[in-house]
């Protein structure tokens, strides 16, 4: 097959089969087990070795795998920047070991390198639905921190600041997450003849 990605209308209303939906959630939800689980009980290499395996896998089934990893870096750049001011501000703590003293941990980039494996599969409905979008950052970007910390891979600090400020944070990420993944999308079949 030969042409170009189609962005925008053609691309977000592609729906992937069901199976690779299917695999898409599964696979995302071993890797958020394996990375909260094994940074609560001290091996947070474990589910990052974990997470690496589920998006290389997701890359290697990509139409346009560059595409995709473009996507991931961004998104891994924002996850970076996002969590990191969570913990300058010390709302949130990770009780066991980080690479960089105030930043973000090493597995929790790993978990937003495997959210943005979603983007473009299981989180595609959301594209071109802005506000559902914005209202489910709002509410699942705390819910799977809270999750985390229930699992002891994470402590609120100062819980009402940090709710707060995610629902709002993922408000605006969820949105621009899915803006990007319009623009880098390696998931949808190659357009023959597209603009």
């Amino acid at each position: 097959m030969s042409g170009q990605l189609s962005h925008g209308t053609t691309a977000a209303k592609y729906r992937p089969a069901i199976k690779g939906l299917l695999f898409n959630v599964a696979a995302f939800q071993l890797g958020w087990f394996a990375c909260v689980l094994g940074a609560a009980h001290g091996w947070p290499w474990a589910g990052v070795a974990v997470a690496m395996v589920v998006v290389a896998l997701h890359l290697s089934r990509a139409a346009l795998p560059l595409e995709e990893l473009k996507l991931i870096a961004l998104a891994l750049l924002i996850g970076a920047l996002w969590d990191s001011l969570l913990v300058k501000l010390g709302w949130i703590a990770y009780p066991h070991e980080t690479l960089i003293t105030n930043a973000a941990p090493h597995w929790i980039l790993a978990l937003w390198a495997l959210f943005a494996s979603t983007l473009n599969i299981s989180m595609r409905w959301l594209k071109q639905q802005p506000l559902l979008a914005l209202m489910a950052g709002a509410v699942g970007g705390p819910l799977s921190y809270w999750a985390a910390a229930r699992l002891g891979a994470v402590q609120f600090v100062e819980p009402a600041a940090l709710v707060i400020t995610m629902a709002l944070g993922w408000a605006l990420i969820m949105p621009g997450l899915m803006l990007l993944s319009l623009r880098y999308d390696g998931i949808a079949p190659l357009q023959k003849g597209a603009p």
